[in-house]
């Protein structure tokens, strides 16, 4: 018996109502872990891929899909998506934004340590990871605090914060401004095989700055966020990951000089990994238009040689993969003059669509482009089963995470269209392509539309 899709909706199933086992039929296959790109079925049983093509002998599903038009690749990794809780539970709830990855095609998603209280003590993340996994939708790998209470001074217990689940070990955007406090931070990681994640902003030369340095924000006589405060940066955390040789994941890149920096660093060498958030491929400053606090983000939308040298970076692997920078904003903090607006915007239901959108206007092939989302991130998490020798992506044997989407549907990004607490982003009432029509989580259908 084939179906078409379901009427969409998240699939409130939790852990005990798994489908027993599916066939998707006809649908392309694409697979970054092998560089598979093909027509042919592929069949699930038990949580994991039990065969591509051909069914098993005797195998019988519970459920046929009709794959006709349709891409089917492993789940996509999100590097950081703030989930708001604990502690911002107004702004968002663990399920709803949970659920917005779902219906995004997220099967797995890093969570920076900047909750209330911040993530530095095991209770809490044991809590968020049980929280999680009794959800039954997405994977969810947090990032401990690098520092008690995000404050720069004292370490926290990586290794404690590890065995609860870290994947590793941030500031999120509050900087650690003691140089010997960072140096010690990398040298305590090291050790012990730990990755620190950093985003690149020197807080002095970025204090008070709320749009890119340059003409716009001189004329629209807002305060600047200079390259430099990027740069700046990043010139400390390569220093310091050559006289440590910590592994350092440097988050949410912004610029064309910071982009010159980390390839320079990779031509040295250094063990250091780079990661762009979606808008920032598509935005510039300009965009802002006359104070649209939509436009406001952390970093800042810089100039539009600055997008280009991001896009183009990417694209030669100067920069590894591409993340959501999910932030939600309740709207009272967002419809305000743009200098007092909060930074951030929903980005989960639009990884995939503005992804392809970059590959396409790059000239990228379809495998090149979710392999910024799928094998590359989930290596820099930690989380890629190839390097501990387990089947992955749409290899038999390997856990049936799955996104199934249909690269040609458009659709308008509105209040309706987008999942999760809050709708804020800069695409409101644009039209995309790209479009999720099924999500499998260990082989259960968590989201079909």
């Amino acid at each position: 018996m084939k179906e078409n899709m379901m009427q969409e909706g998240v699939i409130k199933a939790g852990r005990s109502g798994h489908e027993a086992s599916f066939s998707i039929t006809g649908a392309r296959l694409v697979d970054p872990w092998v560089k598979l790109d093909m027509q042919a079925d592929l069949h699930v049983a038990d949580g994991r891929i039990i065969a591509v093509g051909a069914a098993p002998h005797g195998f019988r599903p519970a459920r046929t899909i009709d794959g006709t038009g349709l891409v089917v690749s492993p789940g996509l990794v999100d590097l950081s998506a703030r989930l708001r809780e604990p502690g911002f539970e107004y702004k968002a709830s663990l399920e709803s934004e949970m659920q917005a990855a779902v219906a995004g095609g997220v099967t797995a998603l890093a969570c920076p340590p900047d909750t209330d209280p911040p993530l530095d003590e095991p209770g809490l993340v044991e809590m968020l990871k049980y929280r999680a996994h009794n959800l039954g939708l997405a994977h969810l790998y947090p990032l401990g605090a690098l520092t008690v209470g995000l404050k720069g001074q004292a370490l926290t217990e990586m290794a404690e914060l590890t065995a609860a689940g870290c994947v590793g070990f941030a500031q999120a955007s509050q900087p650690i401004q003691d140089t010997q406090v960072l140096l010690r931070a990398m040298q305590y990681a090291h050790s012990f095989g730990y990755t620190v994640w950093l985003n690149p902003v020197d807080p002095f030369l970025s204090r008070g700055g709320v749009m890119h340095a340059g003409p716009f924000a001189s004329r629209l006589g807002l305060p600047g966020n200079p390259v430099t405060s990027e740069t700046v940066a990043l010139h400390t955390i390569c220093e310091l990951v050559a006289s440590v040789g910590c592994p350092v994941h440097l988050c949410r890149l912004s610029s064309a000089a910071g982009v010159e920096l980390v390839r320079q660093a990779r031509k040295a060498g250094l063990p250091i990994t780079a990661d762009v958030a979606i808008n920032h491929l598509h935005l510039t400053d300009v965009d802002v238009g006359f104070f649209d606090s939509a436009y406001r983000l952390e970093p800042p939308l810089r100039a539009q040689r600055d997008r280009d040298a991001l896009r183009a970076g990417l694209a030669d692997g100067t920069l590894d993969a591409i993340c959501s920078d999910h932030t939600p904003v309740v709207e009272d903090a967002k419809r305000l003059p743009f200098g007092e607006a909060e930074p951030g915007a929903v980005g989960l239901s639009l990884l995939l669509p503005l992804s392809l959108k970059w590959g396409k206007e790059q000239g990228l092939n379809l495998v090149s482009v979710l392999d910024r989302l799928t094998r590359i991130p989930a290596g820099i998490a930690g989380i890629d089963p190839a390097r501990k020798n387990e089947p992955a992506g749409l290899s038999v044997g390997a856990r049936a995470d799955l996104c199934v989407f249909d690269p040609e549907e458009s659709w308008v990004v509105n209040e309706k269209t987008l999942w999760g607490q809050c709708t804020d982003t800069p695409w409101l009432g644009r039209e995309v392509q790209g479009r999720v029509r099924l999500t499998a989580v260990g082989g259960r259908l968590v989201f079909t539309r």
